[in-house]
């Protein structure tokens, strides 16, 4: 009789293990079919076009790490961006580094950034962590504005793409393509090992329930400020990228909208989610590509995208599929 029980308790163990690896398919399948498309789509696709939504998908699913995994609402992600594209644009023009040093140079300048800002910030919560965020964002844009390397309100110019590992030319707009690419399948991979890590477990923990993270020993400033220099280095990465793709970096990229722009991505796409930031970030700069030419103002649509998206799709585009009965299915996840 033992016996029988164990058998019936291993067959439906296995019956339960199926559909788990069928779902781990499904989702391979998904990603599989998205990276192909990534890697075909400049056959089809304006490359110029295609680099920016990668460099602001980039900077979305940086934010979001902040915003959907830690609870924590930035209003001055813009000073990483932007900062960022000045470091690295300042490195490759005036110290002539090759573009990977310039890269690193520049996310290593926006985690210091990120340090100092996140320093100050992570003491307040709420409303006043934001206001914080907002104000010490805003004093960075008035250096940017004085100081002599970023050139004022003419920006730096004509920033040179050089050769990669001095051997690819970048000047050629496919090769230029498939870094950026690299680069944001690379930090996209370091998001989701460091939101799944005991780390990121501990970040969520934090971001629901602060005070129970608190009792159980945890150090949360800590945890926080961890997040935010990371969260502010894949930010610069993404600004050091979007400098070298346009070969300029100028104020607009520090400014407090580009920070109100890329809480709309990733609002619009779904917070908590890993590819919601990817599509809302997708929507935003093709709605500003293909309407550029328009005479309606493209900041129109964009808002009453945003307020159906707010009406109908509570949880934003990927978040609303995760919990539909489709997405549950194929064993997505969504926080409430």
């Amino acid at each position: 009789m033992r016996d029988m029980t164990d058998a019936i308790d291993t067959a439906k163990t296995g019956s339960a293990a199926a559909p788990a690896r069928s779902v781990g398919t499904a989702q391979i399948v998904i990603l599989a079919a998205g990276l192909l498309f990534l890697l075909l789509a400049p056959m089809f696709l304006y490359p110029i076009f295609l680099m920016k939504l990668l460099c602001f998908a980039l900077f979305a699913c940086a934010f979001n790490l902040l915003l959907g995994y830690t609870g924590l609402l930035s209003f001055g992600h813009a000073a990483f961006f932007g900062g960022a594209a000045y470091f690295t644009a300042h490195a490759v023009k005036e110290w002539h580094l090759t573009p990977e040093f310039g890269l690193l140079l520049g996310a290593a300048g926006a985690a210091f950034l990120g340090l100092i800002i996140g320093f100050f910030a992570i003491r307040r919560k709420g409303i006043y962590f934001a206001m914080i965020t907002l104000a010490l964002s805003q004093m960075f844009y008035f250096f940017c504005l004085q100081a002599e390397f970023t050139k004022g309100e003419d920006g730096i110019q004509s920033v040179p793409r050089g050769h990669l590992f001095g051997v690819i030319d970048l000047l050629v707009p496919t090769n230029m393509y498939y870094l950026v690419l690299a680069v944001f399948v690379i930090g996209l991979l370091i998001i989701w090992r460091f939101i799944n890590s005991p780390f990121g477990m501990i970040l969520k923990s934090i971001r629901e329930n602060e005070q129970r993270a608190i009792s159980l020993g945890y150090s949360v400033q800590y945890y926080k400020l961890g997040a935010f220099v990371m969260s502010a280095a894949l930010a610069g990465l993404a600004g050091g990228l979007k400098t070298l793709v346009f070969q300029f970096a100028t104020l607009t990229d520090v400014t407090w909208q580009m920070s109100g722009e890329v809480i709309l991505m990733t609002l619009l796409g779904g917070i908590g989610t890993l590819i919601g930031p990817i599509f809302g970030a997708g929507l935003v700069v093709t709605l500003q590509n293909y309407l550029a030419t328009s005479d309606f103002p493209v900041t129109i649509i964009t808002g009453v995208v945003f307020m159906v998206c707010v009406l109908l799709f509570r949880r934003g585009l990927i978040g609303e599929f995760y919990a539909s009965r489709l997405g549950r299915k194929l064993g997505f996840e969504h926080r409430q």
